[in-house]
C-alpha cells in the first residue's frame, strides 16, 4: 500500500472515530422507589400518592450537584419497554402519557436529597399534586389521571443524556371513587322496625278511638 493509500486509510479512521460517538453507560443504582411510611392524611388519594425522598442515594461520582434527577411515572404496564431518553429535548411531558405511558415529573439535584437531612423536617414527594401547572411544560406534576397501577424510578440526565436510574418501584394502586348507593344492611332492617313500632301505634290508635265512640255515642233517646 502506497503512502496514498495509507493517507486515505488514515483519514477514513478519523473520521469514523470522530463522528461515531460512544453511548454514555447509565450507572445503575440499586434502590427502590417506595410509598411513604409517615402516618400523613391524604397519603393515597384517588389522583395522588406520597414518596419517601430518596435521601443519599445519589452521591456516586458519575453524578454532579447539578445534574437533574428526575421522576419518571409510569402505566405499570409500560415499564417494560421503558427506554431512557438520550437528549434532554426529548423528555417526556405530561400531556404525552396516554400515549406513552409515562413521563417525567419533580425535577430535583442531589443537594435536595443529602443524606442527613437537616432539622426533623418530613422529606416526601407529593406526586400529582399539582392542580394548576401546564401538562405541556417539563417539571409538571399534576393529578394522576386513573387508579393506576403505576409505577415510579429515578432517572438522572443531563446534556450528554442518562447518567444513572434507581430500580422501578413495585406497584401502586390509587383510591377508587365509590358511587352512592342504599346498603341493605342495618339501614334496611331498622327502617322496617320503624314502620312495624308505627303500624302498632297506628293499631292502637285507631282501637282506641273506637272503644271511645262506643261508650260515648248516643245509642238510644233519652
Amino acid at each position: 500500500m502506497g503512502l496514498r493509500g495509507q493517507s486515505l486509510l488514515l483519514s477514513a479512521l478519523w473520521l469514523l472515530l470522530t463522528w461515531v460517538q460512544p453511548r454514555i453507560c447509565v450507572e445503575h443504582i440499586s434502590y427502590v422507589p417506595q410509598l411513604s411510611g409517615a402516618t400523613l392524611a391524604g397519603k393515597l388519594t384517588q389522583s395522588t400518592f406520597t414518596l419517601e425522598q430518596p435521601q443519599g442515594q445519589f452521591n456516586h461520582t458519575s453524578i454532579s450537584d447539578l445534574d437533574p434527577i428526575w421522576l419518571v411515572v409510569a402505566c405499570s404496564n409500560a415499564t417494560q419497554n421503558f427506554a431512557a431518553p438520550q437528549k434532554t429535548k426529548d423528555i417526556a411531558v405530561p400531556a404525552t402519557f396516554t400515549q406513552k405511558g409515562y413521563y417525567f415529573t419533580l425535577p430535583a439535584n442531589r443537594l435536595r436529597y443529602p443524606s442527613s437531612p437537616a432539622g426533623s423536617q418530613l422529606r416526601v414527594l407529593r406526586v400529582g399534586n399539582d392542580t394548576h401547572c401546564s401538562p405541556t411544560k417539563g417539571g409538571c406534576n399534576p393529578p394522576l389521571p386513573g387508579s393506576g397501577p403505576y409505577r415510579v424510578k429515578f432517572l438522572v440526565m443531563n446534556d450528554r443524556g442518562p447518567v444513572a436510574e434507581t430500580e422501578w418501584s413495585s406497584e401502586t394502586r390509587l383510591q377508587q371513587a365509590k358511587a352512592l348507593e342504599a346498603v341493605p344492611g342495618s339501614q334496611s332492617e331498622g327502617t322496617v322496625v320503624i314502620i312495624v313500632i308505627l303500624s302498632i301505634l297506628l293499631a292502637i290508635l285507631l282501637v282506641a278511638l273506637l272503644v271511645l265512640l262506643v261508650y260515648t255515642w248516643p245509642w238510644g233517646p233519652e
